[in-house]
């Protein structure tokens, strides 16, 4: 398991954190933990249940103490009942078992791909935000959840396969529309750290199409559209590890696109690739458009084209009617934690 928040934390915050994770493992109605100002304490609970995933059945605590003790009490606020916990905990344990089983013997890059396609395929985004669903017995349990409890899961399926996995948060930007924080992964892969945004790339997934706009991106890539992180994470710099330039669906030149599209046009399927000849501005995606029709015409078909502004992602289908509608525009869903938290 990968303690990084633990790690970053000065002593006395990491006696703290010990003691919050024995007491609550324990399930403890309450237990001593140094004295902390609420801010504190309430900084290293949420760091706690982000190193370890595993702790989804605590939602909150209230503490009591004496002016000038050396310990406050500490009261968790549990989910379930103990033994429903129990229950769970069973549950979700094979769950994880099971998942991992197929990837254990699996290349790290290989583990990392198929850790993101089960949540692509087999998880439903949560609109109604339930609490179940910013823990891993949201989508692990009950096939749903938000980027809290998506960003849990990776990391607990990333944990027992053996991967370096932390969980980033962006801070809430209500000046931009952004209400609330966002979460996502960072791993390290063959040494290096990258962005991995399993949310964002489900949202974008449909039609049986996974995406991968937000697998292995750098930190110049990734803040194009996400927020500042709230605690500092490791710096992401490989540039060559993003997906679709690791399976050279990444272009500089139009004529490279028509060429590579016309396996996609003869077979019906979905074309989805990264532009990297430059910023994909509204005349150079016009242009691409075009070519990409005038290559699906000689095939009897039409290019229906949506994209990805910030990350420079375009998914092509080629039906045979001519489509009503021009380019659309796709949104990847920003972040759903209280912004409080």
């Amino acid at each position: 398991m990968e303690a990084y928040y633990y790690q970053q934390m000065p002593k006395l915050r990491q006696a703290a954190y010990h003691a919050m994770k024995s007491g609550i493992t324990a399930l403890s109605p309450a237990f001593s933990v140094p004295m902390l100002d609420k801010q504190a304490l309430s900084d290293i609970f949420f760091q706690l249940r982000l190193d370890c995933p595993e702790i989804f059945y605590v939602t909150g605590f209230s503490y009591r103490f004496y002016p000038g003790a050396a310990h406050a009490e500490l009261i968790p606020e549990y989910l379930f009942e103990k033994g429903k916990i129990r229950e769970h905990q069973k549950a979700l344990s094979a769950r994880v078992e099971k998942l991992a089983r197929p990837a254990l013997s699996m290349s790290p890059a290989e583990k990392e791909r198929y850790i993101h396609d089960f949540i692509c395929q087999n998880v439903r985004y949560d609109k109604l935000k339930k609490p179940y669903s910013h823990e891993i017995i949201g989508p692990l349990g009950q096939g749903v959840g938000v980027c809290e409890g998506i960003a849990k899961s990776v990391k607990i399926l990333c944990d027992r396969l053996g991967l370096r996995c932390i969980i980033a948060i962006s801070e809430a930007n209500p000046a931009l529309g952004i209400q609330y924080r966002h979460a996502w992964n960072i791993l390290q892969i063959d040494g290096q750290y990258v962005h991995l945004d399993a949310t964002f790339d489900l949202s974008l997934s449909q039609n049986g199409v996974i995406r991968y706009d937000y697998f292995n991106l750098d930190d110049t890539r990734l803040f194009r559209d996400h927020q500042p992180v709230i605690a500092p994470v490791p710096a992401c710099t490989a540039k060559d590890r993003f997906y679709y330039r690791e399976q050279k669906l990444s272009f500089t030149r139009i004529e490279d696109v028509c060429k590579r599209a016309q396996m996609p046009v003869r077979k019906g399927l979905p074309f989805v690739f990264h532009w990297r000849g430059g910023p994909l501005t509204r005349e150079v995606l016009t242009e691409l458009v075009q070519a990409l029709e005038e290559t699906a015409r000689g095939k009897g078909k039409h290019a229906l084209v949506s994209y990805n502004m910030p990350q420079a992602v375009l998914c092509v289908r080629f039906p045979t009617e001519l489509p009503t509608q021009g380019p659309t525009a796709e949104d990847a869903n920003e972040g759903e934690l209280s912004s409080d938290e």
